[in-house]
């Protein structure tokens, strides 16, 4: 059985996605040890700021198992995660990775992130040996079925991105965002898209910070800013006017205490900031601050969901394409699953044949007549290939399993070969 476990923003709290989300650090522990369970055959894990889900092909076993096993690895209670835990099976698992891959069961409808994300999961669990033929060929069939949405509807157009979001928020709090100096912190994708709104709308400087100094120089060339190590935010917090952070950090980098700091040496000139990290990079006690405006990214729903509308038409002509994807994806399952059968059948019938034809060389060898050989030789052959099947046919009638018997007539008899003149 194909089965998706996810835990993401429609269901659950900002404060239970971080104690559920998979570091990159964990990853190859969190593969090893899933796919470590007996039930698991193959297994990879996407873990972003709005979900972690689980992707796997369970043979056996309770599908319980895969909750148990995340409360296990969070070191959480099972019981509070069963109130958010989304399940998809088989198709609806199917379907369920392909909505996800086109962005439309992201917060920001039709957002093109997400389909890197579900790549890099992907690459990571083919890294680490925990993909078979059936995620394998899942997510290949995905990409495929993205990249047609993406070029056949609109759902790409005029992208809004959470970053987007933030910027918009950030503009709507300044008079002029052009007066304001940033800090963001972090330097993958998300706070690159950040960087690029904030230079498009104008904004007087951008300071760029992250635990690999070569990285954010790289972006802060890009965008005409300044880049620092993490070692150095307590100074530019006091130059910053907006603060947006994106980091993989496992512990949170803004406290309440440093940005009080800050606060004070501003003269409390406020400071707009949004974490957009899972894990939270600033506590949430500093949104208590007097002059400071946190927001975290569920936060950015109301900016997002204006997006919403205008997409929905070509929203519905993706769901339309998914489905047709499905049952085209079920229907190759199908046929492979079929193909392993008829593999298996042909091994049995060329393990009868090469015995058959042992004999009858052996007997050709101690000089018997080779017509002789060759009718004993077909009648063995017809004998040992029907036995089996006649066997189970009878022991079906004789259980009124009138199913299996239908079943047997539609795949062995031949009318037209019955009817054939012999030559």
């Amino acid at each position: 059985m194909l089965l998706s476990l996810g835990i993401n923003h429609k269901s659950a709290t900002l404060e239970v996605r971080e104690q559920v989300a998979f570091s990159s650090s964990q990853m190859a522990l969190a593969l090893e040890d899933l796919t470590s369970l007996e039930e698991v055959q193959e297994a990879a894990i996407l873990s972003t700021c709005n979900r972690t889900e689980i992707y796997c092909r369970l043979e056996g076993g309770d599908e319980r198992l895969l909750l148990e096993w995340l409360g296990h690895f969070h070191r959480l209670p099972i019981e509070s995660l069963e109130h958010c835990a989304r399940w998809h099976r088989d198709g609806e698992a199917v379907r369920h990775l392909m909505r996800v891959a086109c962005g439309l069961d992201s917060m920001v409808l039709g957002e093109p992130q997400i389909l890197g994300q579900i790549k890099g999961a992907y690459q990571v669990a083919r890294t680490h040996h925990t993909l078979g033929s059936d995620l394998e060929r899942l997510f290949q069939h995905t990409f495929a079925v993205a990249k047609q949405v993406r070029t056949e509807t609109g759902i790409g157009e005029n992208p809004v991105s959470v970053a987007y979001a933030a910027v918009n928020l950030a503009g709507r709090i300044f008079d002029d965002i052009r007066q304001s100096r940033a800090l963001l912190i972090g330097a993958g994708e998300t706070i690159e898209l950040v960087a690029r709104h904030l230079r498009d709308a104008g904004i007087q400087g951008i300071i760029v910070a992250n635990r690999t100094r070569e990285r954010a120089q790289t972006l802060a060339d890009e965008v005409g800013g300044v880049a620092i190590g993490l070692d150095e935010l307590e100074n530019a917090l006091v130059c910053a006017d907006i603060v947006i952070s994106s980091t993989g950090s496992p512990t949170p980098l803004l406290g309440k205490g440093i940005v009080e700091s800050a606060l004070k040496t501003r003269k409390h000139r406020p400071i707009f900031m949004v974490d957009i990290a899972i894990p939270r990079d600033i506590e949430p006690q500093v949104g208590e601050l007097d002059d400071i405006f946190l927001y975290s990214i569920d936060d950015l729903n109301d900016v997002i969901s204006e997006n919403r509308r205008s997409r929905q038409a070509a929203a519905d002509q993706a769901e339309e394409m998914i489905l047709a994807n499905v049952t085209a994806w079920q229907h190759e399952r199908r046929v492979r699953s079929a193909g392993d059968l008829i593999r298996r059948h042909r091994h049995q019938a060329e393990r009868l044949r090469a015995e058959a034809e042992s004999e009858a060389l052996a007997a050709l060898s101690r000089g018997q007549d080779p017509e002789r050989v060759i009718q004993k030789l077909t009648q063995q052959l017809t004998n040992r290939l029907l036995h089996g099947t006649t066997s189970r046919i009878r022991a079906a009638s004789g259980a009124e399993r009138v199913d299996l018997i239908q079943a047997a007539e539609e795949l062995l008899i031949d009318d037209s070969a019955l009817h054939r003149e012999s030559p």
